[in-house]
């Protein structure tokens, strides 16, 4: 009797399985059957989990005499880009009356006094130096050159990520004239390439022209400077001749100068090192 039931069990057990026939999932994720008797159920897979990705932290710009000439056309050019920007000079705000210098956060220190620096470099990612002055050669050497130092060595002690700074291009025989001026942009270049080995970029322009304001009065500069770029800048082996040559280098429009610093400052790509008259122009025309 007992093996009856037994053979009774399988064989319908075997039917189950005969009717039981497993086919790939639907496009909708259920298991089908060829059961009519069985109801399709979901296939349950388990959700994502959802990462919240914080946005990219804001890069913070700071521009050391970011209210002169070229200064202010850099920091006009940074918010254009959609940076955040303050600016340090010995006079703090520029007289520049645009709407765009209501967004700087102007500071006003100096540079011969490193530890003021501290709390103005905080949180910040990248710095353009466009310090400079003219005068006695002491006073030149030590604007140019020893302010610009403190600046480097504090921005480095800091974690500042890039370093641009604005010197000069050799002008030959006029280098001689302004003793101080070079020899303070020649120390200041050697104290960033060596504290800024993979993030220091150094530009060397020679005449920057546009309109610049004296006062309450605009000197068109770019009148002079843009035919003058036009033509030297093709003329690049007459640069070359003994002591006139470099007063041949072509002058560069502030735009390009500004255009160039900035994304010197923030592209990681750029190369570090020194960029001359004609690399300004040439990264200038790239967008």
């Amino acid at each position: 009797m007992k093996s009856m039931m037994s053979l009774s069990r399988l064989l319908h057990s075997q039917a189950s399985l005969q009717r039981l026939h497993v086919v790939p999932a639907s496009g909708s994720g259920r298991l089908r059957t060829t059961d009519s008797n069985k109801v399709d159920e979901p296939l349950k897979v388990p959700e994502a989990e959802t990462v919240h990705v914080p946005p990219p932290p804001t890069e913070k710009l700071l521009v050391l005499g970011g209210n002169g000439f070229v200064g202010s056309n850099i920091c006009k050019e940074a918010l254009d880009r959609g940076l955040s920007v303050s600016s340090l000079s010995r006079s703090g705000r520029s007289n520049v009356n645009e709407s765009w210098a209501n967004n700087v956060v102007w500071h006003k220190g100096d540079l011969l006094e490193p530890d003021s620096l501290k709390d103005i470099l905080k949180d910040v990612t990248s710095v353009i130096s466009c310090v400079g002055a003219f005068g006695s050669n002491s006073y030149m050497y030590k604007i140019s050159g020893t302010a610009n130092i403190n600046a480097i060595r504090a921005a480095s002690e800091l974690g500042v990520k890039r370093f641009v700074y604005i010197s000069a291009a050799d002008l030959g025989v006029a280098n001689y004239l302004m003793q101080g001026y070079y020899e303070g942009k020649r120390a200041a270049e050697t104290e960033l390439l060596t504290r800024f080995p993979y993030a220091g970029v150094i530009l060397r322009p020679g005449f920057v022209h546009g309109t610049r304001k004296v006062g309450s009065v605009k000197l068109p500069l770019g009148l002079i400077g843009s035919p003058l770029e036009m033509v030297l800048q093709h003329a690049k082996p007459l640069s070359r001749v003994p002591l006139v040559g470099p007063l041949l280098t072509p002058p560069v429009s502030v735009n390009a100068v500004a255009r160039v610093a900035v994304r010197a400052a923030t592209d990681s790509v750029f190369p570090p090192g020194i960029v001359d008259v004609y690399g300004i122009l040439r990264h200038g025309q790239q967008k």
